[in-house]
């Protein structure tokens, strides 16, 4: 029986931070690639990152399915903006990258930087309702969170950053779990109104950034058909993860 405390819940989100990294592992036995590769690798990223979305839909529905439509809305209008600030300031250096590819990159880490204080507010709220919901919702989110260390990885590293800052910048984007988890822990019946809201706002910027920015890079370096099918694989073995795997 694990005892509920304030140092349970911060090392249990920790854990799921670090979990992040662990997507950038595959990258240290491939080292280089073909603009084909590139295209597939922004495909799968792009059918990852909509299988998260859907995850955080469906989970926030069942809370308040307005809360959710509200952070919807609200995590693409963020989007947008940041993407116009971005464009507007120029250059930028950015993970080893720079120029259009520092930009991409500095819209993925954004992205799942907000996406990651949602899950760090679940993972407090659920050690709230007990120690078994808490040890339940802190191991999917760290075996999903995996994934999207991946989704990052496919990013980064075909464009030119080393595995290690990939993994690095993976956990990074993470960090919002366990600095959340705390203070969502502590005062569950502030925080669990806005949970919803939280998983809206990332699932929307997730949607816009798949769309905008992932799809239409794969399709200049692969066909359409080859996009379609690394998109729904990709898609397919994170839901199959989410409902098969982490539901046993």
């Amino acid at each position: 029986m694990i005892e509920t405390n304030v140092l349970t819940v911060v090392l249990a989100a920790g854990g799921t931070a670090i979990a992040t990294g662990l997507g950038a592992l595959p990258f240290l036995f491939v080292r280089k690639f073909s603009d084909w590769w590139l295209g597939v690798f922004n495909a799968a990223a792009g059918g990852l990152m909509l299988a998260a979305s859907h995850s955080l839909v469906v989970e926030g529905s069942t809370v308040s399915e307005a809360r959710t439509l509200v952070g919807i809305l609200v995590g693409l209008a963020l989007i947008v903006a940041a993407n116009t600030f971005i464009e507007s300031r120029g250059e930028h250096d950015v993970a080893d990258l720079v120029g259009a590819d520092a930009r991409k990159a500095l819209l993925i880490l954004g992205v799942m930087t907000a996406h990651s204080f949602a899950e760090g507010v679940g993972v407090g709220v659920s050690f709230g309702g007990g120690d078994q919901l808490g040890v339940f919702i802190t191991a999917a989110i760290a075996v999903h969170n995996i994934p999207e260390g991946l989704a990052i990885s496919l990013v980064l590293i075909p464009r030119g950053t080393s595995v290690w800052k990939a993994s690095g910048w993976s956990i990074f984007t993470s960090l919002p779990q366990p600095l959340m988890a705390l203070p969502a822990f502590v005062f569950v019946l502030i925080f669990e109104p806005f949970l919803p809201i939280g998983l809206g706002l990332a699932a929307g910027a997730m949607i816009w950034m798949v769309f905008a920015e992932l799809v239409p890079d794969a399709l200049e370096n692969a066909s359409g058909s080859t996009v379609g099918v690394a998109v729904t694989l990709a898609f397919a073995v994170l839901f199959a993860v989410q409902n098969f795997v982490l539901h046993v």
